[in-house]
């Protein structure tokens, strides 16, 4: 007797009624930790609940959010009212929330919370700590597995943007006991031994616990200590580890970082093409340019008749020294003239322009006799004529009244 199978979509159906006829698992309290979570686009909820040995996936339909109090968190610890059904499509049975009320906050976000607290004051995040990423870096250094998605990204991404940067991976877990020592030995090694140009830590997305090797301090305080930059791609865009805070760059998934890392050939190609074409293009109008000022030069008088300027110049030296010469002979005219009055004036003064009248002068002893009563009878003195000097003795004197 042959069997006719059903189809995956008949049993995810018939598991689902299966589900949905159950009275208990349609009005189920259930309390737990918040994980995973994410407010959508759309303002549905989906998140993760948890206790310390299993989780169950959940969903709030935007319907039902406006009657929250609070705002759900990662960590955080409630009681959700709802039921329990089947997706069909996937096959996944999970809990459709009707109400949540928060009961606590989670150990591990508590632990995650007061960590970065202590962190942030003693200075891990701050920006004056941050080293820049290389712009053009030969080897990318990469902790993470060697198996996962993640370095497949980092390598696809990497060699389409750069064919020639080399990869250089240092296997180490993400995850699980152990792993932050690793991780944290590995930032060490890449360093002490200068394997790479700049680092890039991370994993795929998870949830609190998954990714908790990049929340502890050791990590934390290897990145910090990191001669080398790193990049930290941890989780998923939402996600955010203290690897994150304390890193140089912080980028949303691996494959950003990769993008962050290498810098992408053609894009550099064209932007010194267009940096070329930008000094050719300005270079040709400079060169016009002073092609330009050039021709107006040479066009100018100065040019086409260098000498003008020196005749110009001459002529006028000639009428200045013309000028000057003019001005000298007119103040030596003018001061003859004025020579030819004084000499009048003084020799219309001079005692000796009587002598051309017959007039004489009668001196003794050099000087001159002004009265009969300066001289004696027999005192020799001196006539001063026109011509010359006569001496004479006085033999009688007569003293007129009328002077």
């Amino acid at each position: 007797m042959d069997i006719k199978p059903i189809t995956v979509q008949e049993l995810n159906k018939y598991i689902k009624e299966k589900i949905d006829g159950d009275e208990f698992l349609n009005n189920v309290y259930v309390k737990g930790e918040i994980s995973n979570f994410k407010w959508h686009y759309t303002g549905h909820l989906y998140f993760t609940l948890k206790d310390e040995s299993s989780l169950i996936k959940c969903i709030m339909f935007k319907s039902y959010t406006p009657h929250l109090q609070f705002v759900p968190k990662d960590g955080m610890k409630v009681a959700v009212f709802g039921s329990v059904s089947v997706f069909e499509r996937d096959g996944v049975y999970q809990i459709y929330c009707k109400a949540m009320k928060q009961e606590g906050v989670g150990s591990l976000y508590e632990e995650y919370q007061k960590l970065k607290a202590k962190l942030e004051k003693e200075g891990l995040f701050s920006q004056e700590h941050k080293k820049r990423i290389p712009m053009f870096p030969k080897t990318i250094g990469v902790l993470t597995s060697s198996t996962g998605a993640v370095i497949r990204d980092i390598i696809n991404v990497s060699t389409r943007r750069n064919p020639n940067v080399h990869i250089r991976l240092l296997p180490v877990p993400v995850q699980g006991p152990g792993a932050a020592e690793q991780i944290a030995d590995g930032i060490k090694k890449m360093n002490e031994e200068k394997l790479a140009d700049v680092l890039i830590i991370g994993r795929g997305g998870g949830s609190l616990e998954d990714l908790w090797p990049f929340n502890e301090e050791i990590v934390a305080r290897a990145i910090y200590d990191s001669k080398l930059p790193i990049i930290s791609a941890v989780g998923h865009e939402t996600d955010f580890t203290i690897a994150d805070f304390v890193a140089d760059l912080r980028a949303p998934t691996p494959s950003a970082a990769a993008e962050l890392a290498v810098p992408n050939i053609a894009d550099v190609a064209y932007t010194i093409s267009t940096y070329q074409n930008r000094y050719r293009v300005a270079l040709k109008r400079k060169l016009e340019l002073m092609k330009m000022r050039y021709e107006k030069c040479m066009t100018r008088r100065v040019f086409k008749e260098p000498l003008q300027k020196i005749n110009e110049k001459a002529i006028s030296l000639d009428m200045l020294v013309k000028s000057i010469q003019n001005n000298i002979n007119n103040k030596i005219t003018k001061s003859k003239a004025e020579a030819v009055k004084l000499y009048a004036k003084l020799d219309a003064l001079s005692p000796l322009k009587t002598l051309t009248r017959g007039y004489s002068i009668a001196e003794k002893n050099g000087k001159v006799v002004y009265k009969v009563d300066d001289i004696e009878i027999n005192d020799e003195i001196e006539l001063r004529i026109l011509d010359g000097k006569l001496k004479t003795k006085v033999i009688d004197k007569t003293k007129i009244s009328n002077f």
